[in-house]
């Protein structure tokens, strides 16, 4: 952020020129133009900004402009990329920039300031996670110490004042960021003062070059984006909520355990514990509701995680009694979720008839409802009408299936006659955000990331549904093709989203979500993130996710394949079944199975096509995911053939590239901005080639998995070779554990040994602890910001802990779409938190990697950090170019080192 508050704002009539600069590679027809609050610049309406022009200086392109301003000029702008026809194509990610004009400018005299692009990479250190959680001992990174540097040479009239400025959030309280340089008065890259200086920044040095050829500028404030550091690395530790065990949960892991799980993260090395959603999804009032992807409500919390015997700090003896008896009962192997869910919402009603009118009438419950009212009440009305009606398909609600707000304030009216029943949604949901509140702020005090999880869809039958229908096409289901996880796709059931509609409002929806979820998170995973580029949009009726199109895409029209010669429609896009294919699968039993369980009239369920015509615009196809494997394809001429195949290929390949990436550039930024939280992206499956340069530009952090690369030819991923901007991981939640992974595959165990490990000899059948930390070691001595472990893999460091069969610690089958999500861990957090030899495994591998690690004592804010009180020289000592040119290092130094100096 630019602002030149070193100085308190002058207020006289002087006019100045103010000169923007900034260094950017633009495509053909693209051009830089600076907007503000103010008129001058535009009043934030891009269309008004002021636009920049192009020349090149060296290797660089620099887009420059100027304008007059009023000495007493101040105001916020930001850098667009825009066409032709000034639509922006691109923005800057990060905080608006600040322009407050110095006092004593005067008439006539030249302000320039000297910009660099804001990339979305830029913007993490400032995100919540570090800025609230890794970095939150460091000084305020708004507190502005340059006027050290220049307020010495401003009583000399025929001198250029710089003031340098540069973003460096993870410093501690008692340093300061110092510049050194080829002029005297920047120390001629000597440091003869005897001042201890203990950091330097990496990289080339940074150059400052004035040209006083035309006019000599007065004031040049130089923005140098962020310290070059070593990069910060960190890990953390991946488990679902509701798989943690304590001694004081009721069947399943509730948020409170939390707080335990923060400690055991500390003490392993672990700045981060990654969940999944943990929102309500009591919908169908069974098991299947085990599903966390499938949201009732994407703003309410599950009454799962909520911990009952804290309701109340006067809960009866036979209450107590009661949850000691349900404890035993519910501590099996794996979650009963119909039991568990029965239990806790019996006795949380027992203690509400007690404690309502005392909660009700406090402070902490009255403000949460006047801060989440407006979906808390849809919530409780949708639950008190599924219970009512018996199911949470709102189109079997008669007179309520239509939402409206009148509707909604007579069923949440206190002369209501269930007024009662919506207040004990209204109790439970208050006391969730409790205490889940209890257990973010304590990770927040310990120097750990608490990570949610955004689904990609919402269920169909759901009070986001009930409430904004017209944000979702209804008719349709959100799915993936086949892929790693499944050879026939994966069909969700979600309603595709209406983009559309949802820009009216610019994605308020959205950013609601996002708003609610920083609540409690600083970071969170955006789920099958390819869907915010396009999503794999299926009929309501599909069974599977093999008949589906990307939504948005380019389709192919009948008139581009009437020219190549392909005309017969009906052929292609009706399902192709001979009495030949019948013989050949079936044999002898051909007839009775096509007389029996041939359904003539429900063609459009039959995957055995080749296009798949357009629901809404019968000229339009889209190519069926690996046609070739069709025996409608099979069967067809090879022209025919020939050109199918090519028009398959550009279809999943090339056209849309364009197309996906301006969709995802539409609402992604929308969604980064409406809070602070660290941005990460599953981007795992079928990857366009648009996807992670946007990504990269946006400053998302990827996903990736060894045994799923992204690379093409690789069977296994190489750790070493990952990005930056990565979080990596030996598994995830929707496939098998390390150890399971490794077992269940012979041929594949003696690949990976090979190639991977390096050796020649049989690999031992069982994943020993040995083969774990290789793995695990691997891992986190990547160059990846983030090593994230699912628990089950940390565990195995350790025999003691892989008794239980390794495919018990699956938590999701994708290839199941009725899977029970019930896995809990078969330890308890306590017990772990008392295992010294594990806990020292764990950190032993995390700080031996260089990987950052939380302290009791202080963090330790950057890597390469000597604790001895040597100096780093900074690199290079090169000759100032043109009429003044200064190569510029940031240094940091003890604040009583400049005391004593």
């Amino acid at each position: 952020m630019v602002n030149l508050g070193l100085f308190p704002g002058s207020k006289t009539s002087n006019s100045v020129i103010v000169s923007f600069k900034i260094p950017y590679y633009t495509q053909w027809g693209q051009h830089l133009l600076v907007c503000g609050s103010e008129p001058v610049l535009g009043s934030w309406n891009v269309k008004k900004g002021l636009l920049l022009r192009p020349s090149h200086q060296g290797d660089e392109l620099i887009w420059s402009g100027s304008l007059p301003v009023p000495a007493e000029f101040n105001c916020e702008y930001s850098y667009y990329v825009v066409d032709d026809e000034k639509n922006v194509l691109r923005w800057e990610a990060g905080k608006k920039r600040n322009l407050l004009l110095p006092n004593g400018v005067q008439n006539g005299q030249l302000v320039v300031l000297h910009d660099l692009w804001q990339t979305g990479s830029d913007d993490l250190p400032l995100r919540s996670a570090f800025k609230n959680v890794i970095f939150r001992k460091s000084w305020n990174p708004e507190v502005d110490r340059s006027h050290v540097l220049v307020r010495s040479v401003l009583d000399h009239e025929d001198s250029v004042v710089v003031q340098f400025r540069i973003c460096s959030p993870n410093i501690e309280e008692d340093t300061s960021v110092y510049v050194i340089g080829s002029p005297s008065n920047l120390g001629q890259w000597k440091i003869e003062d005897g001042l201890k200086l203990n950091y330097a920044e990496t990289g080339g040095n940074r150059e400052l070059s004035v040209d006083f050829s035309t006019s000599q500028p007065k004031y040049i404030v130089l923005s140098d984006g962020l310290m070059r550091e070593m990069p910060w690395r960190g890990a953390g530790v991946a488990i679902p909520m509701f798989s943690v065990r304590s001694e004081a949960d009721l069947g399943v892991g509730e948020f409170l355990d939390l707080k335990l799980l923060v400690d055991w993260a500390v003490e392993s090395g672990f700045h981060l514990v990654q969940l999944l959603p943990i929102n309500d999804t009591s919908v169908h009032g069974m098991w299947w509701d085990s599903y966390p992807y499938s949201s009732l409500s994407v703003f309410a919390l599950h009454p799962l995680y909520l911990r009952v015997q804290a309701l109340s700090e006067n809960i009866s003896k036979d209450i107590m009694e009661e949850i000691q008896r349900t404890r035993k009962q519910l501590d099996g192997k794996n979650v009963d979720y119909e039991a568990t869910m029965a239990a806790k919402l019996s006795i949380a009603k027992k203690i509400y008839s007690q404690e309502k009118e005392v909660v009700f009438s406090s402070v902490a419950f009255q403000n949460f409802f006047s801060e989440n009212q407006d979906w808390l009440k849809p919530y409780a009305a949708f639950c008190f009408l599924r219970d009512f009606f018996e199911t949470s398909d709102h189109s079997q609600w008669g007179r309520f299936s239509l939402f409206s707000e009148d509707k909604l304030e007579k069923l949440v009216s206190k002369d209501s006659l269930h007024y009662d029943i919506i207040c004990f949604h209204y109790y439970i949901q208050f006391h969730l955000h409790m205490q889940l509140s209890e257990s973010a702020s304590y990770a927040r005090e310990k120097g750990v990331i608490l990570k949610g999880d955004l689904p990609i869809g919402v269920d169909r039958n759901s009070v986001d549904t009930w409430v904004f229908p017209n944000l979702f096409r209804m008719n349709t289901s959100t799915g993936a093709p086949p892929d790693y996880f499944d050879k026939n796709g994966q069909n969700w059931g979600f309603p595709t989203y209406n983009w559309e509609e949802m820009s009216k409002d610019n994605y308020a929806w959205w950013r609601g979500r996002l708003t609610q979820m920083a609540k409690y998170f600083t970071a969170y995973r955006i789920d099958h993130i390819l869907g915010f580029f396009r999503i794999w949009e299926l009929p309501d009726h599909a069974l599977t996710g093999l008949c589906g199109k990307f939504r948005p895409s380019i389709p192919l029209s009948q008139e581009e394949l009437e020219r190549e010669g392909i005309w017969d429609f009906n052929r292609l896009s009706r399902p192709y079944i001979r009495q030949q294919h019948l013989q050949e699968k079936f044999g002898a039993s051909w007839t009775i199975i096509a007389s029996n369980f041939l359904d003539e009239f429900r063609k459009d369920h039959y995957q055995n096509v080749v296009l798949i015509k357009d629901r809404e615009d019968s000229k339009k196809f889209y190519p069926r995911f690996n046609l070739e494997d069709t025996s409608s394809f099979s069967d067809l001429d090879e022209h025919s053939k020939n050109v199918l195949k090519r028009l398959y290929y550009d279809y999943y390949f090339q056209r849309q590239e364009t197309l996906w990436r301006q969709n995802a550039l539409k609402t992604l930024p929308v969604l980064l901005n409406s809070s602070d939280m660290l941005a990460c992206g599953e981007d795992l499956g079928l990857i366009p080639s648009c996807v992670h340069p946007v990504m990269q530009e946006l400053g998302l952090i990827g996903l990736r998995i060894q045994r799923m690369p992204s690379e093409p030819g690789l069977e296994f991923g190489i750790p070493s070779q990952y990005s930056y901007m990565t979080v990596c991981a030996p598994s995830c939640h929707d496939c098998s554990t390390l150890r399971a992974w490794w077992e269940e595959d012979e041929d594949r165990r003696r690949r990976f040994f090979q190639t991977v490990v390096g050796s020649d000899l049989l690999p031992p059948d069982r994943c020993t602890p040995e083969i774990v930390e290789f793995v695990l070691r691997q891992h986190v001595e990547a160059p990846s910001m983030w090593a994230i472990f699912p628990l089950q893999d940390l565990l195995a460091l350790k025999d003691e802990y892989t008794t239980r069969p390794a495919a018990e610690e699956t938590i999701n089958d994708p290839t199941n779409p009725k899977h029970y999500w019930r896995y809990r861990v078969h330890v308890t957090v306590e017990s772990l938190l008392e295992d010294k030899e594990l806990i020292s495994s764990i950190k032993g591998l995390v700080h031996g990697s260089g990987r950052s690690c939380p302290s009791s004592q202080g963090d330790e804010l950057r890597l390469g950090k000597s604790s001895k009180d040597s100096v780093k020289q900074p690199a290079g000592n090169g000759q100032g170019e043109g009429h003044v040119a200064s190569q510029l290092n940031g240094i940091t130094k003890k604040e009583e080192a400049v005391t004593g100096a």
